[in-house]
């Protein structure tokens, strides 16, 4: 199986993650995990005045997985939680030119990350 599976843009996010690590004084942090392929996202973001300003994940699990992650801090950056309310696994995998449909829960698991995120910052 060669690279031809993913996307320039999968691969990218995959071999240069951003946004990665820790964010010590996130305004909320949530970890979620596929219960079927058990990875595991991490989202930390750190709002004010209703933007985000900062964003960091970590993921342990498959190539899609982490470049979800890496397009999702990417695009969260800069917007405001209304936007954030826009995303979906469908987004996101357009956002990275596109999933075989075996890694879609990748996108998925990002998705439900950043769900999980919002209703923590309502709390």
């Amino acid at each position: 199986m060669g690279g031809t599976l993913y996307s320039p843009k999968v691969l990218d996010h995959f071999e240069h993650p951003r946004n990665v690590g820790e964010l010590p004084d996130a305004t909320a942090e949530v970890q979620m995990e596929n219960p079927v392929c058990g990875d595991v996202m991490r989202l930390a973001a750190r709002v004010e005045n209703g933007t985000v300003t900062e964003v960091r994940f970590k993921t342990v699990g498959c190539v899609t997985a982490i470049a979800c992650g890496s397009w999702l801090t990417e695009w969260m950056k800069g917007r405001s939680v209304e936007e954030l309310k826009e995303i979906s696994d469908l987004k996101i995998a357009e956002g990275l030119g596109g999933l075989p449909a075996a890694t879609r829960h990748g996108a998925q698991l990002a998705a439900d990350a950043l769900r999980a995120l919002l209703a923590r910052l309502k709390e």
